[in-house]
C-alpha cells in the first residue's frame, strides 16, 4: 500500500492592505509578490501627492486606462517632443 502525498504549491493567496483595505487575489507566489510590491509603490506615490495632484492624476488615469490606444499615442507624442518639453 502506498500513500500519495498531495502536491505542494499555490492555489491562491489574498493580499489585504492594512492601510486601505484593498484586496488582491493571486494564484502564484510571483503574482502575489508583484501585487504586494505594486500596491506598496502606489501608496508611496499617492502619499507624495497633494490633493490637487491626486485629483489630476486620478482623472488622467481614468481617461488613459479607458483608452489604451490613447495612452500609446500620448507616449508617441511625448517621445517626439523637444528635450525642453516645449510644444511645437
Amino acid at each position: 500500500m502506498t500513500t500519495k502525498t498531495p502536491a505542494c504549491g499555490w492555489d491562491q493567496a489574498v493580499f489585504r492592505c492594512g492601510r486601505c483595505g484593498t484586496e488582491h487575489t493571486a494564484t502564484s507566489e510571483a503574482d502575489y509578490l508583484k501585487a504586494v510590491g505594486v500596491h506598496g509603490d502606489a501608496h508611496a506615490v499617492w502619499d507624495r501627492l497633494n490633493p490637487i495632484e491626486r485629483d489630476g492624476i486620478t482623472s488622467i488615469l481614468r481617461t488613459i486606462l479607458a483608452a489604451p490606444d490613447l495612452a500609446a499615442e500620448l507616449l508617441v507624442l511625448a517621445d517626439r517632443q523637444p528635450a525642453g518639453g516645449e510644444s511645437r
